[in-house]
């Protein structure tokens, strides 16, 4: 197999956070000895979530075994995860700000037609539907666990808490027409073909506000991982986790 250099658009100050927190983990778990230094785990595992390599692209050019790879990144992943904010913490951040964009996001997953519950309609393919939260220029604040595809965005929003969390917070929410009938908190765009010009004036206003939320779908699909997830299905709700943490430590 044929090896060769790749870079990673991350910053050092990425890789250093992760390695900090690896530190602490082998600490804590009392091992000495691995086939990689933390340093070197860490970058493994920033390759795998921002590139999208494999393990076998992964295992040959880090000089180890395809399992050991495998360990490395799980490892790292819950490592992460378990730093993520919960929507309780998240609101503490989110009543500070002049208001927050609600939208939802279709992750690609490589699961066969059969598997129903997986297919989003409105995206025509398998996939695990995840809720995010985003600030007023666009940061992304919080991301939900991952349901499957065929979950509606205003019927996700709803089993997160979402939709009350926001009510309990009081700041302004805007979000797309997914949303109707969420209720007071959630600020959605005017249906219909033939609207009175004030109407149309306020749909322009609020899709103005409201493309601000795709810069954080831009973030998070930013991650080469999440736009063809081949993991179980299980673990897709730790990995957006793990990157949500790593977006926030890079900013």
């Amino acid at each position: 197999m044929l090896v060769y250099p790749s870079s990673i658009d991350l910053s050092t100050r990425t890789l250093r956070f992760l390695a900090g927190q690896l530190t602490a983990r082998r600490r804590d778990i009392g091992r000495r000895w691995r086939r990689l230094p933390v340093a070197r785990q860490a970058l493994l595992a920033l390759a795998h979530l921002r590139c999208g390599d494999t393990y076998a692209q992964l295992a040959a050019g880090f000089g180890i075994g395809i399992a050991t790879v495998y360990r490395y990144i799980r490892e790292a992943i819950e490592v992460l995860a378990a730093l993520a904010p919960t929507l309780t913490e998240a609101m503490k951040t989110i009543r500070t700000k002049a208001f927050v964009i609600l939208d939802g996001t279709l992750l690609p997953i490589d699961r066969i037609a059969a598997d129903t519950p997986y297919y989003g309609g409105k995206h025509k393919r398998d996939g695990m539907n995840v809720q995010v939260l985003t600030g007023p220029f666009g940061r992304l604040l919080w991301a939900s666990p991952a349901l499957p595809g065929s979950t509606h965005d205003l019927t996700a929003a709803r089993q997160h808490g979402i939709i009350d969390a926001l009510a309990a917070a009081g700041p302004k929410c805007w979000a797309d027409k997914a949303y109707q009938g969420a209720g007071r908190p959630v600020r959605v765009p005017f249906r219909g073909r033939h609207l009175k010009q004030w109407k149309r004036r306020h749909n322009t206003t609020h899709a103005k506000i409201r493309c601000l939320g795709e810069q954080a779908m831009a973030t998070l699909k930013g991650w080469r991982l999440l736009r063809k997830l081949r993991c179980s299905t299980n673990r897709i709700t730790n990995i957006v986790k793990a990157v949500l943490v790593l977006h926030h430590a890079s900013a």
